[in-house]
């Protein structure tokens, strides 16, 4: 895939210098994959333990209202959203991790074929989906090579604008750290051995990060911190 340069100096990897720039970029590729539409969007668990922050975005408001953040959770958790290097599926037509009304959303805003990518870049985990209004009419292989591209634009975008990891400061360092471990296979009598503290306190910190996740138990707090990029 190539994108040619644009006026204003672009070029495949060119800087992008705000979510104009960002969404200009991501509408060539749309172009070049044969998709209609676009929707880049991450993982905000300061807003909840389903909570979404849409970065850029050309669908239409009522599409993303009648769908939900709950709707566009589900499609990136749902194990459809490829990295790079791995090869991209659409997502199964009916797709079963969504509901009766959600499908239909879909399918009436134009929706009806939709791939997801997994993108990391910064530490933070940004998923690119990528829809058309009729299934066969996304190139897989060019949506592959499309994803660095992606990547790029994301990383100048965040760059010009100066956007940290939003769950940077959500934990302290020791709740971090003692998730990591966790997240390692450590027992909390191990975890207290290496950090030189009582197991009451390790349960504590861990405790304290599951809150603040708003997460119901370890596990699932492990899952958000890897997912959006804490540990």
């Amino acid at each position: 895939m190539h994108l040619a340069p644009t006026r204003e100096g672009q070029d495949g990897a060119g800087r992008i210098h705000g979510r104009t720039d960002l969404s200009r970029l991501m509408k060539r590729v749309c172009a070049e994959i044969g998709a209609r539409s676009y929707l880049l969007v991450e993982p905000a668990v300061e807003r909840g333990p389903k909570g979404l922050r849409i970065l850029a975005s050309d669908w239409i408001y009522d599409a993303l209202e009648e769908l939900g953040g709950e709707g566009i959770f589900e499609i990136i958790e749902s194990g459809y959203a490829a990295g790079l290097g791995e090869t991209p599926r659409a997502l199964p037509d009916p797709a079963p991790f969504l509901s009766p009304m959600q499908r239909l959303v879909l399918r009436d805003y134009g929706h009806a074929e939709m791939f997801a990518r997994r993108l990391s870049v910064r530490g933070r985990t940004v998923f690119a989906l990528f829809s058309a209004p009729r299934c066969g009419a996304t190139d897989p292989a060019a949506l592959a090579r499309a994803s660095m591209m992606c990547s790029y634009a994301l990383d100048g975008y965040l760059s010009a604008t100066a956007q940290e990891p939003a769950l940077a400061g959500v934990l302290s360092e020791r709740q971090r750290e003692c998730l990591k471990w966790v997240s390692e296979g450590k027992t909390t009598e191990e975890i207290a051995l290496i950090l030189g503290v009582s197991s009451n306190t390790i349960n504590s910190y861990v405790a304290h990060a599951i809150q603040k996740f708003g997460a119901s138990n370890r596990a699932m707090a492990i899952a958000t911190a890897i997912r959006s990029g804490v540990i």
